[in-house]
């Protein structure tokens, strides 16, 4: 009989033991109805065995009962057991005994799991938050749903290890139970965590907001917390003030961020942290800066002054978008802190990745592998937290190991509405931050008419990330005293909300008040700081009236003080060659061709691969694979960190590249051969993405901003894929500078040709890139001796379509060996990277040599150019067609092909050169894209200003269509032979131009 029992409890031990042995955890609850705990565990008959056994000895039960046995006579004062010679029937009722314990259990994990449903976070008390489908059954009206009554109010039970309320108390009374409950999950607090499947972390959440006394303020915090009230409702108050009719977005009704991201910052700096990235949308940007960064208030003030002009170049941007970096002494911790709030657009949740990219960054390069000297913060709002993709996948990069930065603290300025929609009509969830849910980050609800409660959740939420350094959200929920802006009228759309809002008082108003009820401080010291920040507002507005002039560079989210010269320009405008000794080459490509580790089994497949490579070295030649390795390879020797990253880089969606060797025979065992070419090399970071465009594409973005000296490359699996990025490249990437006076030398790599692939893989879109180039098609520049260089350094970004090994890998290395830098557009290549004519010699490589913006004529009709009679123009991989049917149809003598390599900024003095060696010829410019996209809209306007418009200007190519490319194979060749055709009929043009 004995041993059916203790069978019987072990069989059972996950369902029965667990929910009162704190050390495993909570598990899963059964329904919540009135015999909760009959259904939880074996009636009557179960139990008794167990604990007659129990009585009997108690080391025959599993440990768990002995504990629980044991506990449930302490709490009801029962005398300890005497083995064996009390009979049942003298000891309480067991069923009734432990069915009260395991309600109770069940009651306190309730509040743990929804007590948020019933907090007083919403300070209009209109609640927002639809919980209709998830009706909450706590409280000690509703006791029945557990199976007890109010006679059980006065009982007192022992308190399970999964939960700290009792503090030093192992017992309470459950009247007691449910008031502490309340407090710690039901007031202005609401915490969501239970989801989270790691049981350290949910005890580390419990002990935080379940112990008593913790929103307990000395007088001194209080007083901090005020000065910072005041500091973020009197910077709202100065600039409603002085121009009421200027759009500002304030911050007014959710004042409380202010003391939020100090606190944050505080607690961090305390712990640590060094420096602290931020991002965040344009709500409360201007107070950010003002009384968090720190910003000079006159140069804020000067930007409402309409008349000051900017001394930059560029467009500048609003006031509400800028950025600022400022290192300055944190008055709470005394140590150093550099702050950095990022630029961003209005689309609000764009700049999340760019954020972590730059996070990232700064960990790699100061040695932070975990977190602990650099962090992020992103301010978001509910709206956009709870709609933009973006924020998916920035959540989704948080734990990878080429992506994280340890955790980020999101702080979500809870308006309650987006524009002028309600959350009814704004998301599908309960909470706008349910998304962050998916990796298990806890949130933590307040409400921001509250100060003491924002200011400790804001201080546990520092504690959680720089402990378990995960991410972790904090949602305060408030309002939005005024429309969407200053000038929005809300009423239209909201009138019920607003008219509540009308009559709220100000957090400040509230909060000082309880201050002074307090004896914290007087009526006359509030006063007092109220006029002394107002008077500092006054003197820096005063001192805006003095600028003369603008100057967005003072604005600088990620300044590169020694990379320029001390007024901010280039130290040269000359660019060295970017060739390489032929010994380097070779070295290089040894290791390329080989595996620098002992013992490691690669792919038969591969032996092959390398094979060919060293071919290649013994013939001096490179094909793509390999003119990328000496490029990449020798940054790396010469200290440059390179960062290629991207959905399959590590192999190449082609398979080509291989620069992550995978051992056959030992999982997760590998060997990245371009980390072993010299000793004390830089770092190479190859690293396969998630399956994100939009969010990777941003990450590098960010992370290129670090660092001028490293070469960050985002590689697109197909380059139509940049498309979804389409927001980080237009916002960011080609405006960037323009709008911030911020350089960035990203580079994109875009797979492109027409291979008949379908629509879908065979464009990267050069049209939508060519069409955002900043240099004018109807004026010739003025040619001087840096003329190359000054136009890379004048346009927005750099567009080439490389169709040579040798150019692309002389394309790479130039992007470091600028003195400024800029986002390099790479149209790559599909099939030339195994087409055995796309081959280029160590001699194109060598010191001396440089990236060829144009590549003329190199056959017959170079040395006879008065006898050609048609001059092609073209770019990338339609020139290896044109060849082979120029050679096919005997036309080389008389048929000049004319590659142009750098399409933006346009190469106006070669292509002038070539079309006045060719005086005598048609000019054609020829492409296997179609006509309303590729180059030709680019090119055809400047190559008009070229030739001054004398000659005309054909065009070769496919027509005009939606799609960028057939999806049949059989019609991707008849159109390919049709426009080889026309392109090669001398009488096709004659008089007739296109």
């Amino acid at each position: 009989m004995h041993r059916l029992m203790t069978s019987a409890a072990a069989r059972l031990r996950p369902l029965t033991a667990t929910p009162w042995t704190s050390r495993h955890g909570p598990v899963q609850r059964g329904r919540r109805t009135k015999s909760a705990a009959a259904e939880t565990f074996a009636k009557g008959s179960y139990v008794e065995e167990m604990y007659l056994a129990w009585l009997q000895e108690p080391a025959s039960v599993h440990k768990s009962w002995d504990v629980f046995f044991r506990n449930a006579h302490a709490a009801h004062q029962s005398p300890s057991p005497l083995r064996g010679t009390l009979p049942l029937s003298a000891e309480p009722d067991v069923e009734k005994l432990v069915g009260d314990h395991l309600a109770v259990h069940t009651l306190i994990r309730t509040y743990q799991v929804r007590g948020h449903h019933i907090a007083k976070l919403d300070p209009l008390e209109i609640n927002c938050v639809d919980l209709d489908n998830a009706p909450c059954s706590i409280g000690s009206q509703k006791l029945g749903s557990y199976g007890l009554d109010h006679s059980a109010l006065d009982k007192t039970f022992r308190l399970p290890k999964t939960t700290f309320i009792g503090g030093n108390q192992d017992a309470l009374a459950l009247r007691e139970i449910i008031r502490r409950l309340e407090e710690a999950y039901c007031r202005h607090i609401g915490v969501e965590f239970m989801f989270i499947n790691d049981v350290q972390q949910c005890q580390w959440i419990r002990r935080k907001f379940e112990s008593p006394g913790i929103l307990q303020f000395g007088a001194e915090e209080k007083r901090i917390m005020m000065t910072r009230m005041i500091q973020s409702t009197r910077f709202e108050d100065f600039l409603q003030r002085k121009w009421s009719s200027e759009k500002r977005f304030g911050l007014e009704g959710c004042e409380s961020l202010i003391p939020a991201l100090k606190t944050i910052i505080d607690e961090s700096s305390a712990r640590g942290v060094e420096s602290v990235v931020m991002g965040m949308p344009h709500r409360g940007r201007l107070n950010v800066l003002a009384n968090v960064i720190r910003k000079e208030l006159d140069q804020i003030f000067c930007q409402f002054d309409p008349k000051l002009e900017s001394a930059d170049e560029g467009s500048g941007d609003v006031k509400y978008h800028l950025g600022m970096f400022h290192r300055r002494k944190n008055r709470i911790s005394d140590r150093l802190v550099t702050l950095s709030l990022m630029a961003n657009p209005s689309h609000l949740e764009a700049v999340d990745p760019v954020v972590q990219g730059k996070t990232k960054a700064e960990q790699f390069y100061s040695g932070d592998t975990e977190g602990k000297k650099v962090m992020s913060v992103l301010i978001h709002g509910d709206a956009a937290f709870a709609g933009q993709g973006v924020v998916y996948e920035t959540f989704h990069l948080s734990d990878l190991p080429s992506y994280t930065t340890h955790g980020t603290v999101h702080l979500v300025v809870n308006n309650q509405i987006g524009f002028t929609t309600d959350p009814r009509m704004a998301r599908s969830s309960a909470y706008p931050t349910d998304v962050a849910r998916v990796v298990n980050a806890p949130v933590f609800h307040v409400n921001a008419d509250h100060p003491e409660a924002v200011t400790y959740v804001c201080k546990v939420a520092a504690q959680w990330r720089n402990t378990f350094h995960k991410d972790v959200v904090v949602d305060l929920v408030c309002y939005r005293r005024n429309g969407h802006n200053e000038m929005d009228e809300p009423m239209f759309t909201q009138p019920l909300m607003y008219k509540r809002i009308r009559k709220q008082k100000s957090v400040l108003h509230t909060f000082a008040h309880k201050l002074i009820a307090e004896g914290v401080v007087s009526a006359q010291e509030y006063q007092e700081e109220v006029a002394k920040y107002d008077n500092t507002c006054e003197k820096a507005y005063a001192r805006s009236k003095d600028e003369k002039i603008l100057h967005i560079k003072h604005w600088l989210d990620s300044p590169w003080p020694d990379f320029f010269a001390a007024d901010g320009r280039p130290k040269t405008m000359s660019c060295p060659s970017s060739g390489l000794p032929e010994d380097d080459l070779r070295h290089i490509g040894t290791v390329a061709a080989s595996v620098p580790v002992d013992d490691f089994s690669i792919h038969p497949g591969l032996s092959r691969i390398l094979k060919g490579r060293a071919d290649m070295l013994k013939q001096r030649v490179c094909d793509w694979s390999l003119g990328e390795y000496m490029a990449l390879g020798s940054l790396l020797k010469q200290g440059v960190h390179v960062r290629l990253s991207g959905q399959d880089v590590e192999r190449g969606t082609f398979s080509h590249r291989h620069h992550v060797l995978h051992d056959q025979n030992v999982d997760k065992k590998i060997c990245i051969p371009m980390n072993h070419i010299v000793s004390g090399q830089a770092t190479y970071t190859v690293c396969n993405s998630s399956l994100s465009e939009y969010g990777v594409l941003g990450f590098e973005l960010g992370f290129a901003m670090a660092n001028p000296n490293a070469l960050i490359l985002w590689e697109a699996q197909f380059g139509d894929f940049h498309n979804t990025a389409q927001c980080i490249i237009d916002q960011f990437i080609s405006s960037g500078q323009a709008k911030w006076v911020r350089q960035n030398g990203i580079v994109l790599l875009l797979p492109h040709g027409m291979e008949g692939m379908g629509p879908e893989h065979s464009s990267a879109r050069p049209e939508r890139f060519l069409q955002m180039c900043n240099d004018d098609p109807d004026v010739f520049p003025k040619q001087n001796r840096d003329f190359a260089v000054g136009q890379l350094h004048d346009c927005n970004w750099i567009v080439v379509n490389c169709s040579t090994p040798a150019n692309y890998f002389h394309v790479l290395r130039r992007q470091i060996l600028l003195p400024f830098r800029k986002p390099l557009i790479v149209f790559t290549p599909k099939s030339l990277l195994r087409h055995p004519e796309a081959r280029s010699s160590f001699d194109l490589m060598l010191p001396g040599t440089h990236f060829r913006r144009v590549i003329p004529d190199e056959g017959p009709a170079s040395a006879q150019p008065a006898g050609v009679k048609l001059m092609v123009l073209c770019s990338g991989k339609i020139f290896y067609d044109l060849r082979r049917e120029r050679s096919k149809r005997g036309l080389d003598a008389t048929v000049a092909l004319v590659r142009v390599e750098q399409l933006s900024p346009f190469p106006f003095d070669l292509v002038r050169t070539e079309t006045e060696r060719y005086a005598r010829a048609d000019v054609v410019w020829c492409q296997e894209e179609h006509k309303n996209q590729g180059y030709y809209d680019y090119v055809k306007p400047r190559l008009q200003t070229t030739v001054g418009h004398a000659r005309p200007i054909r065009y070769a190519g496919r027509d005009p269509a939606a799609a960028p490319a057939t999806g049949n194979k059989q019609t991707h060749l008849t159109e390919l032979q049709r426009l080889l055709n026309v392109t090669f009929d001398l009488k096709a043009f004659s008089g007739n131009h296109r």
